[in-house]
């Protein structure tokens, strides 16, 4: 009984890697990003690039491991969600509350170290910012807000 589950799971997993996600990445006006609309230093630019925008933009980079099903999936639902809640690309589309709001929440969760997320950092190196870098892109983000 144990070798047919066994034979089961493996084949289920075969099965399930025909199902991927889509990694195309939504088109959109480049002039709407935040980067474009506040340019900033390279170091900023690249904390938030490195560190953010993979969920928080349109402009998601997949690694390889975006192509193992299931694990595909829950990554997937990672960057709806993070675009969904904040969308760096899509910053010219936002409101003066909306931006002041997300501006807010950015610095919040920069500085209770939950932005990065723990397991993004682990799987993406560059995604650790420095202290300095930390206070320079939080400090970006204080001046941005109107």
């Amino acid at each position: 009984m144990k070798k047919k589950i066994g034979i089961g799971l493996i084949l289920l997993l075969i099965i399930i890697q025909f199902f991927q996600i889509d990694k195309t990445k939504p088109t959109y006006d480049k002039s709407a990003d935040i980067l474009s609309l506040h340019p900033t230093n390279d170091n900023i630019k690249n904390s938030l690039i490195n560190a953010c925008y993979d969920c928080h933009s349109n402009e998601t980079e997949y690694p390889w491991y975006t192509s193992v099903t299931p694990l595909s999936w829950w990554i997937k639902g990672h960057i709806k969600n993070g675009r969904e809640e904040l969308n760096f690309s899509e910053w010219a589309s936002y409101n003066s509350d909306k931006k002041n709001h997300k501006l807010e929440e950015s610095i919040e969760m920069v500085e209770d170290g939950k932005m990065p997320p723990k397991s993004y950092k682990m799987m993406h190196s560059d995604a650790k910012i420095s202290d300095a870098d930390k206070k320079a892109l939080l400090d970006w983000f204080k001046s941005l807000k109107e």
